[in-house]
């Protein structure tokens, strides 16, 4: 089992930043591929960066590409995601998710923390 708790959540003005953490525990941090996900009310969950074990590969959506960075620490057992020049529409529950695929883990990860609101105000 791999146990996932993100932090770092919180309200911010639109074109401010926030930076996402996520703590992993129960298994060997490096051998998982790490990804973020968020869900806005009444839609699904949308598929937002991914980073390999290494950190070496890192993937993104469209929608958060140039804006948001994912990065890890190995040595700290965590995931985080740099969120810039944020937008109301922005506003979600943001996971982090973890899985030994790298194309799984961009898609149906085995491992889901609990989640952080984000809201962005105009």
């Amino acid at each position: 089992q791999v146990q996932l708790v993100e932090s770092g959540g919180g309200l911010v003005q639109a074109g401010g930043s926030l930076r996402l953490s996520c703590a992993a525990s129960g298994r060997t941090f490096s051998d998982y591929c790490m990804g973020w996900f968020r869900q806005a009310p009444g839609k699904e969950r949308e598929f937002l960066a991914a980073i390999s074990p290494n950190g070496v590969f890192t993937s993104y959506a469209n929608s958060v590409k140039g804006r948001f960075t994912i990065s890890r620490d190995n040595a700290k057992n965590t995931v985080y995601l740099q969120m810039n020049s944020l937008k109301p529409e922005d506003t979600a529950v943001y996971f982090c998710a973890a899985d030994p695929d790298y194309r799984v883990v961009k898609t149906t990860p085995g491992y889901w923390g609990q989640g952080t609101q984000v809201t962005v105000s105009s």
